[in-house]
């Protein structure tokens, strides 16, 4: 199967790039589009498009009046619905308007990959996979943290499942490698985009936690350099 290409869209730049990021990572095409008028706009050759993800709660045109538009544009184009809303009628609302999944928030990329399968294998008529669904684990010491899954490991236990916030600070240091200083002010900005001080005391809870998550093994640490930022060591 060819190089999957997915519509995504969605007004949460942070959330966005997670999922996009992360759907790329594993062989996957993703144009992601924050306003429903560009996401139409996109849609002028409708098979440019194998799926669509749509978020639901928008400024302006919510997701279901976007779907329903798409839908009639292209026919034969699977669409999944994201949304915080969880009652029953709302499901039941985004199946009306045209679309062929629905997918609660908070979720995981895992389930997020099923789904995005299935559709196409539905589409298809075969049961094809996604194609290059790619780990990305990194060794940390004796712990394995498999970034995709959201999963810290000890051996073929699992330690911890971890939330995206901590996932995404985690891969930070793993990506540095052992030894490197990340400055305080760069992490908030590539988690946060704003270096607030608000996400500044974030920042100190997500580095609490994740000390007590990786202290299952002392040779990793996220040492504090005062004034600077941290130093990770991963021997």
């Amino acid at each position: 199967m060819s190089e999957l290409r997915l519509l995504y869209l969605e007004d949460e730049p942070l959330l966005a790039r997670v999922v996009k990021d992360s759907l790329e990572s594993r062989g996957l095409h993703v144009d992601w589009f924050e306003h429903g008028q560009a996401a139409q706009q996109a849609l002028a050759v409708p098979a440019a498009y194998d799926l669509a993800l749509l978020d639901v709660q928008l400024p302006g045109q919510d997701g279901f009046t976007i779907g329903k538009a798409l839908r009639e544009r292209a026919p034969e184009l699977p669409i999944i619905y994201l949304t915080a809303r969880i009652q029953p009628k709302d499901a039941l609302a985004g199946f009306a308007a045209g679309g062929d999944d629905y997918i609660r928030k908070p979720f995981s990329l895992e389930e997020l990959i099923v789904r995005i399968e299935r559709m196409v294998q539905l589409k298809s008529g075969k049961e094809q996979p996604v194609p290059a669904l790619r780990q990305e684990c990194y060794q940390l010491g004796r712990l394995t943290f498999d970034y995709h899954s959201l999963r810290l490991l000890d051996g073929e236990q699992q330690l911890q499942e971890l939330s995206n916030r901590e996932a995404e600070i985690l891969r930070l240091f793993a990506r540095a490698g052992h030894g490197q200083s990340l400055q305080r002010k760069d992490i908030l900005l590539q988690i946060w985009e704003d270096d607030s001080f608000f996400h500044s005391r974030n920042l100190d809870v997500y580095i609490r936690k994740l000390r007590e998550y990786l202290a299952a093994d002392p040779r990793v640490q996220i040492i504090t350099l005062r004034g600077v930022g941290y130093r990770f060591v991963c021997e």
